[in-house]
């Protein structure tokens, strides 16, 4: 089965309710975290320049040159009612072996956790996994915070994907505590995953703010879907979930209304030519 893209430009209650029910394997939905502030990214690239303001590798000299601002306020007054419609619409649109990843913080994640026990249910929850990342300024009166939670929630808690063999491995902390071909082979993930965000300067980046690392959606989508499945991300921001489904073979619906994300959409799926919805917006 060929994977296809379909890229929705709008409001995504206006897109979710016009879906059919049980369409989808998986949802996944990074949401606005509630921070209270305008989340802003300066995108910039660099040119080799002999005169420039960077020093790279073997003493090259680059120019730092600004591209567009990207920026979205995170702010609402009632965040869980903002999310009980969408997210019950969620429901509605996986289907019964399906399963919801949301991606949360700190701020919000409690709050989160308990409105998804009450539209899925308490049974269907299956995991709280941890992604712990270090990297940043550090807080200089209280812990910092280096950590976001991805809650997992299955339809039927008792039939769901989970295709083991295909979890990568990660080194042991300890590798002389066990065998060779153990130390070699390495372990399977717990649910703390350890992984950098996206660089500041790799080519993953795209510039958009909050993007989220491949290596997250690809464990994921490998373990929780199969080839030919069919992926939902409603708060597509930069398209990480989209790329990653993609390029594992599998279908991918992605909504936005900001026209900054589709922007970064659209580029970075040029690959697998997307089906576009409502983009670019009809002139007044």
């Amino acid at each position: 089965m060929t994977a296809n893209a379909h890229v929705h430009f709008g409001d995504n209650m206006e897109v979710l309710q016009d879906l059919p029910d049980a369409q989808f394997d998986l949802v996944y939905i990074d949401p606005p975290f509630n921070t209270g502030k305008v989340q802003t990214l300066q995108r910039t690239k660099t040119a080799r320049d002999d005169a420039g303001d960077r020093v790279g590798f073997q003493g090259r000299r680059y120019q730092t040159v600004k591209l567009e601002q990207t920026s979205y306020d995170d702010r609402f007054d009632n965040f869980i009612s903002f999310l009980r419609p969408r997210l019950e619409q969620a429901r509605r649109l996986l289907k019964p072996s399906g399963s919801l990843f949301f991606h949360i913080d700190y701020r919000e994640s409690h709050y989160c956790k308990v409105l998804l026990d009450q539209l899925f249910g308490r049974a269907s929850f299956m995991n709280e996994i941890i992604w712990a990342y270090d990297y940043g300024g550090r807080a200089k009166k209280r812990w910092s915070a280096k950590h976001d939670s991805i809650f997992w929630y299955a339809v039927n808690p008792k039939s769901y994907t989970f295709n083991f063999e295909e979890m990568d491995r990660i080194p042991y902390m300890a590798p002389g505590l066990v065998s060779a071909e153990k130390a070699a082979r390495g372990k399977t993930p717990t649910d703390v995953w350890w992984h950098t965000i996206v660089p500041t300067n790799g080519k993953e980046r795209t510039g958009y703010p909050t993007q989220k690392p491949l290596g997250i959606l690809n464990r994921i989508l490998k373990v929780h879907t199969n080839p030919g499945d069919h992926v939902l991300d409603f708060f597509a921001g930069s398209g990480t979930s989209g790329e990653a489904a993609l390029r594992l073979g599998r279908s991918c619906t992605l909504v936005d209304s900001n026209p900054a994300a589709l922007d970064v959409i659209v580029e970075r799926l040029a690959f697998a030519e997307p089906l576009l919805h409502g983009w670019p917006p009809s002139p007044d």
